[in-house]
């Protein structure tokens, strides 16, 4: 609960404010049994109606203001909750956006998600019902007690004998809670991860024929939902009938031994009138406290699995220390340029994925890549090759500081990337992902991205893609507007929208992972033509499938298992391997002119 009161210090003033007048409320609240039993006993019997209007008047005139200052009050700390609760997003989501592909990996997407939604929602509502309740609660629970021990001691003891049982409940349940609700939060998670996955390929399970299996995949993690849910609600559902149970039998021996003084003369009727009412308030203030237990229990669950992610913000990978002169500039591309040093230079690059590093034994270690070798020259092309899952993305990945080298170094410009600040670094390449995203806005913000882009720019990207004539073919042009994931778009189409997106920004390094499978040989090929004519100074790598994609590059590298099998022109690995000839043979059926 701490990340919570660091962004409530944030808007103490307003607390304060809030605070002070819900006090005064509480007060108020508490002041007018008092003033009903002087009025029953001392006002009424002089059976002057002058005295019992002027002072019903006045009791009235309590009740209003206090329950004006109790709106304004709540209205108050419903707009810190709100504030505060927009901070903690604005933070969470800036955490999100920086952390690394490792700690993304270990987060998962999906906690991510419930995180930004469920969480903070109980994250809300417990702020805004401390403010509330957690002033009002106690105030009326203390005070009503007082007043009863003022009224009559005796009767007011009755009552506290029953305050160590319900303390012990709610001891109890808080400390059985927490952990509960965690269990909840996390098949939320679960449930999540799920439904973004029907929902994302939601054809891909209709074309399988596929529905009553995700149904049922689907019923299986509700009800274990269900039945987490189930237990945590059973066990915070325990104080409010047993506390109800207990104020109950205390409120009937107050009645039967209060009788009894009533007939003796000990006490005056408007003292047993008043108690009942009093007795009221502390009923009502013992069930607001358990309800802020309740809510505590939730929000301290959601507020650790926040915080969880929030300290991923603060423990960052150690990056090497910025040189003097590690300036991303031209001055240094041209020295690096005269000086005949490689753009890109992989030296004996060897990566395992984090949930593998945990391998007592490196020698048992299950890398992702290993012992990978290369140079890039400026201006430069370099395609990669090779099977399913052989590490060609992994080298992105690497090269991209999405994650660090286990063994071995990066170098751009002769530099190791772990000096670069990775937002400078990234600034400099222009990518497109294997699976990468369409946005649900216009063609222009979708290629711009967020970046000082004149239009004429994004139309050069857009006729160097090929998809300048869809977008004219509409009337609004670079405003038409892709819907969400780009469902009203084709794949050609989105692959090209994406391209478009890398060009605009004339970066010194362009990287296509396999942007181009949906587009066919044609269009494929007048891309490749466009990038070389129009970008002539950018370094290129193109991941592909296809060897026409590749075949034009100034080195190909074939990559099988994680390793480089071959390295060259497609001459001379048509000449000297032999799994980039089987590729260009199943593929270009042997013929050396077969269309590009």
């Amino acid at each position: 609960m701490k990340c919570i009161l660091r962004y409530m210090k944030r808007y103490s003033g307003r607390i304060t404010w809030s605070v002070t007048i819900k006090f005064i409320a509480s007060m108020g609240e508490l002041l007018i049994p008092f003033l009903l039993e002087y009025m029953v006993d001392s006002i009424v019997p002089t059976k002057n109606m002058t005295h019992v209007l002027l002072f019903g008047g006045f009791m009235v005139f309590c009740a209003i203001m206090v329950r004006v200052l109790n709106v304004k009050a709540n209205q108050l700390a419903a707009a810190v909750a709100r504030d505060c609760t927009g901070d903690l997003r604005h933070d969470l989501f800036s955490v999100t956006m920086n952390l690394t592909g490792s700690q993304f990996d270990n987060v998962t997407l999906p906690s991510l998600i419930s995180r930004m939604t469920s969480d903070t929602y109980n994250v809300q509502n417990f702020i805004g019902m401390i403010q509330r309740m957690g002033i009002r609660a106690p105030i009326l629970l203390i005070g009503g007690v007082f007043m009863a021990m003022l009224l009559d001691w005796q009767l007011a003891m009755v009552l506290l004998c029953m305050v160590p049982l319900m303390a012990g409940i709610v001891i109890f349940v808080s400390k059985h809670g927490i952990p509960l609700y965690f269990t909840v939060q996390e098949n939320v998670d679960k449930l999540t991860r799920i439904l973004r996955e029907n929902i994302t390929g939601i054809r891909v399970v209709k074309a399988l024929s596929r529905e009553e299996y995700e149904k049922e995949r689907y019923n299986r993690s509700n009800d274990e939902l269900t039945r987490s849910d189930f237990r945590a609600g059973a066990t915070m559902a325990l104080p409010n009938p047993l506390m109800n149970l207990f104020l109950n039998v205390g409120l009937v021996l107050v009645i039967l031994f209060g009788a009894e003084r009533v007939q003796s003369g000990e006490i005056m009727s408007g003292v047993i009138i008043t108690f009942l009412v009093y007795f009221n308030i502390i009923l009502g203030a013992v069930l607001g406290i358990n309800r802020i237990f309740i809510m505590y229990t939730k929000a301290g669950a959601s507020a650790n699995r926040i915080d969880a992610v929030l300290q991923l913000g603060i423990i960052r990978p150690e990056i090497m220390p910025l040189e003097e002169g590690n300036v991303l500039n031209s001055e240094l591309k041209d020295s690096v340029i005269a000086a005949k040093i490689p753009f890109i230079r992989f030296e004996d690059v060897s990566f395992t994925y984090p949930h593998q590093e945990d391998t007592a034994e490196s020698s048992d270690r299950e890398y992702a890549i290993s012992h990978i070798s290369f140079d890039i020259y400026h201006g430069e092309s370099l395609g990669i090759i090779g099977s399913t899952g052989c590490g060609k993305t992994t080298l992105i990945n690497l090269l991209m500081r999405f994650y660090d080298v286990s063994e071995g170094r990066i170098l751009i410009d002769g530099i190791d990337v772990r000096a670069y600040n990775p937002k400078d670094l990234r600034k400099r390449i222009g990518v497109v992902f294997q699976n990468d995203i369409i946005f649900a806005d216009t063609i222009r913000e979708n290629v711009a991205f967020g970046r000082d882009i004149d239009d004429d720019s994004i139309r050069a990207a857009l006729t160097d893609a090929n998809i300048i004539s869809f977008v004219d073919n509409h009337e609004e042009g670079l405003l038409y507007k892709a819907t969400k994931a780009g469902a009203n778009l084709s794949g050609g189409e989105k692959q090209r929208v994406m391209i478009s997106r890398a060009l605009a920004g004339h970066s010194d390094l362009l990287i296509l992972d396999d942007s181009s499978s949906a587009l066919d040989y044609k269009t494929d090929a007048a891309l490749r033509h466009a990038i070389r004519e129009h970008y002539p100074e950018t370094t290129s790598i193109t991941i592909a499938q296809r060897i026409s994609s590749v075949k034009d590059m100034t080195h190909i590298l074939v990559m099988e298992a994680g390793e480089i099998v071959g390295y060259g022109s497609h001459e001379e690995l048509m000449e000297a391997c032999e799994i980039y000839r089987d590729i260009f043979q199943s593929q270009m059926g042997g013929s050396e002119n077969a269309t590009a």
